[in-house]
């Protein structure tokens, strides 16, 4: 619908939608309509008459005569110009527009505008046009029947209308701003706008094979029962597997510990001797997952392991072949019909694609699942959804019991005697620092630092960090035979460590709410009563701590950093951290959120 002069006009602009554009919204608003009554502190339009005009400490005094009101005023101009000399006469008659307030009783008016015209209210817009390019594409493309066409409501094509050419600036402002009903309309219509360009941003394509093989027998005879929501996700897998004109793409999001691992056992044995891959993103989740499908899958398929290091099985005649990226460097892949990636975030956009190069089969593509430990807020899964299916995990297969506390230096000797008793018991102990070397901007002790400290005081103590080359190696010793792990974020999503009771987070402040989520989720997975603590060097712990502390439900503390720190999340890089709306806001937001996406359904219908 734009002219093509105009599109280059909007791609400076970064907009591509109509409703982009009817979305950029005038940052304030230049009043020329007379004023009908003077308010002390507000600006007055109003036609005067010059009475006498002196300069006195460099200052232009002019006495005026406000025609409407038949009073007097001064006007003052604290950077004069003989321009101003020139302009103000005696006799000469103008609209003026400027600062109202009493002086001693006195009205006076800070440097005045004499205006050309008056009579309207000019919307002034903040973009990288200039004002007149800006306003010609308003007044050319938000028209009325342009916004109904997009499907909007009455209500907020009125809005639009009003904002972008306002006939009274009551109507949309009040004393603090933006009315709330006019801010309200602005949510719904961004989020409007938002799920309608991922609805057509979405491309679904052909399956390589339908999957049919049930997974109920697998099912039947782990020697535990399923969660209901891990039933309910098979199920999704299973309704998306068995379609034959469209390749599944679903994000499966677990909470930590949640069982996302049965759930991928399951679609492999749907895929059965059809084929399927899953990459993960570190070799020790990789043979972590290999080991689980060799003790509940060895029966039933033919299991190969895929790392940097090692081949465990041929992969070029596996049903099921696990891996980590070293997958994306085998040529002779077979054809799979079903892929799926694990901690998909991890891995860079150029890998994702690479697998996906190296499955796909003439114009057909594997179905694809991807699993993540990182919940997001429901309402950014209404967004996302938009792109992708979403199934979540939230009930565990049993109750954590972990308590979380925050310490101070003042708490260190009771922390210790907390450590001593739980190696007594045989339990483990995990030390998170926010740095691997000391720094003069972060005041905290480093894992370097503090590693000479707990070596000297306690046995079998072992370190690791991101850079270590043998992370893997020590974790698995530690897993045997460790009482205390000094670390980095590195094992936020990692080896499964069923003896671990206890975690302590250093400077946990530094921590986005997600990543302690993720660290504390590392104990207590089977139930065991465990420890959380949250070291902190500051007098008063900020809120989001306080809150973290409260609960356990990963889904509640992603809609907590949301609020705190106004952030996106995983998929795809379709929403970043930092700010993504203008108007919405996805902690607070969600029913707006859920009505527009019912608004897009209805229309693409």
């Amino acid at each position: 619908m734009f002219e093509d002069s105009d599109v280059i006009l909007l791609k400076k602009l970064k907009k591509r939608t109509l409703l982009d554009l009817a979305l950029t919204i005038p940052t304030n608003y230049r009043d020329t309509t007379l004023s009908k009554s003077i308010v002390d502190g507000k600006n007055l339009v109003a036609k005067v008459k010059v009475l006498s005009t002196r300069v006195v400490n460099s200052k232009l005094l002019i006495d005026i005569f406000l025609t409407d009101f038949n009073s007097r005023a001064n006007a003052i101009f604290f950077k004069t110009t003989p321009y101003h000399k020139e302009l103000f006469k005696v006799n000469s008659e103008h609209i003026i527009s400027g600062r109202a307030s009493y002086y001693n009783g006195i009205l006076q008016i800070s440097q005045p505008q004499s205006l050309k015209s008056y009579g309207n209210i000019l919307p002034i817009y903040k973009t990288n046009l200039q004002e007149n390019q800006i306003r010609a594409l308003i007044k050319r493309y938000i028209t009325y029947d342009n916004l109904y066409n997009t499907g909007l409501y009455e209500r907020e094509i009125n809005t639009l209308l009003n904002l972008h050419f306002p006939k009274s600036l009551n109507i949309i402002k009040d004393s603090k701003g933006f009315k709330s009903e006019v801010i309200r309309d602005l949510k719904s219509i961004e989020a409007y706008n938002h799920l309608a360009k991922f609805r057509k941003k979405r491309v679904f394509n052909k399956p390589i094979k339908a999957l049919r093989n049930s997974p109920k027998k697998f099912i039947d005879n782990l020697p535990f029962k399923l969660t209901k929501d891990q039933l309910s996700v098979i199920d999704d897998i299973e309704q998306d597997l068995s379609s034959n004109k469209k390749a599944a793409k679903r994000l499966i999001i677990g909470d930590v510990g949640s069982g996302k691992t049965m759930v991928i056992l399951a679609a492999a044995v749907i895929a059965n001797k059809d084929k399927s891959i899953l990459m993960a993103p570190t070799s020790l989740l990789a043979n972590q997952l290999y080991e689980e499908a060799k003790k509940y899958l060895s029966n039933l398929l033919d299991i190969a392991f895929v790392s940097q290091k090692n081949t465990i099985g041929d992969y070029k005649s596996a049903d099921f072949i696990i891996g980590t990226h070293a997958l994306l460097y085998k040529k002779d892949l077979p054809n799979v019909a079903l892929v799926m990636v694990d901690e998909q975030h991890r891995f860079g956009a150029n890998q994702r694609a690479k697998l996906d190069v190296l499955v796909k089969k003439d114009n057909s593509n594997p179905h694809y699942l991807q699993f993540s430990a990182t919940p997001i807020p429901r309402s950014q899964a209404l967004i996302e959804s938009e792109l992708i299916d979403i199934s979540t995990i939230k009930t565990l297969p049993f109750e954590k019991k972990i308590k979380t506390i925050t310490i101070g230096k003042k708490d260190f000797n009771n922390l210790l005697w907390h450590i001593k008793k739980e190696i007594e018991q045989k339990y483990q102990i995990l030390i998170i620092y926010p740095l691997v070397e000391k720094s003069s901007e972060i005041p905290y002790t480093s894992l370097n630092e503090a590693t000479t400290y707990w070596k000297k005081n306690f046995d079998k103590v072992y370190v690791t960090h991101g850079k270590d080359k043998d992370k893997d190696d020590v974790l698995i010793e530690f897993r045997e035979k460790g009482n205390i792990l000094l670390a980095t974020t590195v094992v936020e999503v990692g080896i499964s460590l069923p003896r671990l009771t206890t975690i302590v987070i250093v400077g946990a402040e530094r921590f986005g709410l997600a990543t302690l989520h993720q660290l504390r989720g590392r104990v207590g997975r089977y139930g065991i009563d465990s420890y959380c603590f949250l070291y902190t060097n500051l007098k008063e712990p900020p809120q989001r701590l306080k809150e973290f502390s409260n609960t356990l439900d990963g889904f509640k503390i992603a809609k907590l950093d949301l609020k705190y720190r106004n952030s996106g999340d995983i998929l795809d890089g379709t929403i970043q951290s930092g700010k993504s709306f203008n108007w919405l806001d996805l902690s607070e937001d969600e029913n707006i959120i859920e009505e527009a996406k019912d608004r897009v359904k209805l229309l693409s219908n």
